[in-house]
């Protein structure tokens, strides 16, 4: 069996693009870079541009989107989301390729097939026109992506109880946010329930839903203004810690870098 992989091409405000693959094709998660910027990346890591088969957008905010039309619209490679978030993929003003012939809308539960993967929509928290998660099944193993939320649902608990590997938002440490410089409308905005997740929320939630069959949990969508990596990887270990839980031994956390691709990660 071929291993699943995968790469954080980058996560945070500035841009958010991940990669799951095989070694004979992949597909992206958001396109928030540039189109030469994802090619750059994908080559470093030793991942022709060419296995990119098709782009899945979580939602319609530009840190995620900046690249679709190009990638869709000029490489035709096939775009796929809710109706709700490629209508507003086309109403915004980052995307300046508009799509057409490479719309593929999808709806929420209902599972697409791209080679051997199947990836399934679930909803998520979020201030954008319509907010999704997905889950990447591949040969009995699960990768599931749960990003820009304000906090965790019923649905997405269901696929993070059923991930081997999951991509989480840990967006902002509550004390920094509280004494940083953001306006006040703007902090009641990030800390809403539309919109984005502690990383004491995130660290509570894993650790009382922490399962032996999941292996690793990248910590995503940091914020640049009110967290640090360290924070946000504290904060979920020193509960997993106190579970009871080994890091490193029965689960590896990874708190994903905003600007810089993380390595390539080939799961046995």
């Amino acid at each position: 069996m071929d291993r699943l992989r995968f790469i954080s091409l980058a996560s945070g405000s500035s841009g958010n693009c991940y990669y799951i693959g095989t070694a004979l094709y992949g597909i992206l998660i958001d396109a928030g870079i540039g189109v030469r910027t994802i090619r750059k990346r994908l080559k470093e890591a030793g991942v022709p541009f060419e296995h990119v088969r098709a782009v899945f957008v979580t939602h319609d905010h530009a840190d995620h989107i900046r690249a679709v039309g190009s990638l869709g619209e000029k490489y035709h490679i096939p775009v796929y989301s809710t109706q709700t978030i490629l209508d507003g993929i086309n109403r915004c003003y980052a995307v300046t390729e508009k799509l057409y012939n490479s719309r593929n809308p999808i709806r929420i539960a209902s599972p697409v097939d791209i080679h051997d993967f199947q990836i399934e929509a679930f909803p998520v928290s979020h201030d954008a026109s319509e907010s999704v998660g997905y889950t990447i099944t591949y040969k009995e193993k699960r990768f599931t992506i749960a990003t820009d939320l304000g906090y965790i649902g019923n649905e997405v608990a269901v696929h993070i109880r059923q991930a081997n590997y999951l991509v989480i938002e840990s967006n902002y440490d509550e004390q920094m946010l509280r004494e940083g410089s953001y306006p006040n409308y703007l902090k009641k905005r990030v800390a809403s329930q539309t919109g984005h997740m502690a990383n004491h929320e995130t660290a509570l939630f894993l650790s009382e839903n922490y399962h032996s069959n999941l292996n690793y949990i990248y910590l995503c969508h940091l914020s640049k203004e009110n967290n640090t990596p360290e924070k946000a990887y504290s904060a979920v270990s020193d509960k997993f810690l106190e579970n009871g839980i080994q890091i490193g031994k029965e689960v590896e956390i990874i708190a994903l870098s905003r600007m810089t691709p993380s390595e390539l990660f080939i799961f046995e």
